[in-house]
């Protein structure tokens, strides 16, 4: 039976990767020991994670020269502090676009000043607010690129002098975009990258002489690419789901194939929404994430039904967060355009049975 897998993370993973994970969990190429077990410090380890590295410069068209790849644990929550730790020296920039952003701001504010340079709250993040002129007195500016539980996404980064940093956890590599635009991004993998348990951050190598002194190791940006991603024993087995996934990516067609897809399923799902009279979608048009798609129901009284259709077409997840209501579709990648098809059946459905 199939089930098909909207959660917005952890996510839908590639059958390619989780048959490429089974394999190396019983033996890791050809060697006798399960990937669950090899040394990080082995040869065999060292060539996954170098892979991993050069597979994520390559696909964000970036190179090894000027900016380097790290694989990190404790997700995007920790890059909320370690960001701000390691640059935030008298103040720095926040767009505020819903939960995560507010996380960032709330990690950075126990290190220094912040300033909220725009905010959509007003409406309940439901929009990409319009980025005034940015101080170039800042330290930075922080932005959340996708917002997976209000389903809003950036079609257009601000332009700025100052450093620019983006919280990518939830689109990374979902699009083509010119990632030379950002100095650091960084992205939990349980979305588009793999696993829970690793984070991608991508920095740009003369960032790292702005970095403050004295911090701990373990936070430092500085030492992390000194050591290789090695400072601390890296999680071995997430890193390895990482690199399957990047080469799975690289196999589709890369970035831009992927894209393709990606548009071709929101714009099926979006359609869906607009033209079904029981369904509104949330967000506001322009701001649509290709990755997380929120709707609502026209009339409430109409739940229960829709329920019991997902239950039966083997729908999975597409509850919507309670800041929100309603639904959300998580598409990321590695799911089929067939799943979205499924999810279309089941509200037209809904739709003649009223």
């Amino acid at each position: 039976m199939q089930i098909h897998n909207f959660n917005p993370g952890p996510s839908y993973i590639s059958k390619f990767v989780i048959e490429k994970s089974i394999e190396g969990i019983k033996n890791y190429n050809n060697s006798g020991l399960s990937v669950l077990e090899i040394s990080h410090r082995s040869s065999a380890f060292l060539n996954i994670i170098e892979q991993a590295k050069e597979l994520s410069l390559a696909l964000t068209g970036l190179d090894n020269k000027n900016y380097s790849a790290l694989f990190l644990q404790g997700g995007a929550s920790t890059q909320f502090l370690m960001t701000a730790i390691n640059f935030l020296k008298t103040k720095a920039g926040y767009i505020n676009t819903g939960s995560w952003s507010e996380k960032a701001i709330k990690e950075a504010k126990n290190i220094g000043t912040i300033e909220e340079i725009s905010s959509s709250k007003d409406k309940n993040f439901s929009y990409i607010p319009e980025t005034p002129t940015i101080d170039s007195s800042l330290d930075y500016l922080h932005l959340t690129s996708n917002n997976t539980i209000f389903g809003t996404q950036y079609n257009k980064f601000p332009a700025t002098t100052i450093p620019l940093f983006a919280d990518m956890s939830s689109d990374i590599l979902c699009r083509e975009l010119d990632y030379s635009k950002f100095d650091l991004v960084y992205a939990g993998a349980q979305k588009n990258l793999g696993i829970a348990g690793t984070t991608l951050v991508i920095i740009k190598n003369e960032l790292l002489e702005k970095i403050n002194t004295a911090i701990p190791s373990i936070l430092s940006y500085k030492d992390h690419v000194e050591k290789d991603s090695l400072l601390n024993t890296p999680p071995v087995f997430p890193i390895y789901v990482s690199l399957l996934t990047l080469q799975w990516i690289k196999e589709q067609g890369g970035v831009k194939e992927i894209e393709k897809r990606n548009r071709e399923k929101a714009e099926l799902l979006y359609n869906e929404i607009d033209t079904n009279p029981l369904f509104n979608g949330f967000a506001n048009e322009k701001d649509r994430s290709l990755m997380n798609v929120t709707f609502t129901l026209a009339d409430e009284k109409h739940e229960q039904k829709f329920q019991s259709l997902c239950d039966e077409y083997n729908i999975n997840g597409v509850k919507g967060h309670r800041s929100v209501g309603g639904y959300r579709a998580s598409i990321y990648n590695a799911l089929s355009i067939e799943s979205v098809e499924t999810l279309v059946d089941c509200m037209q459905k809904l739709k003649q049975s009223i």
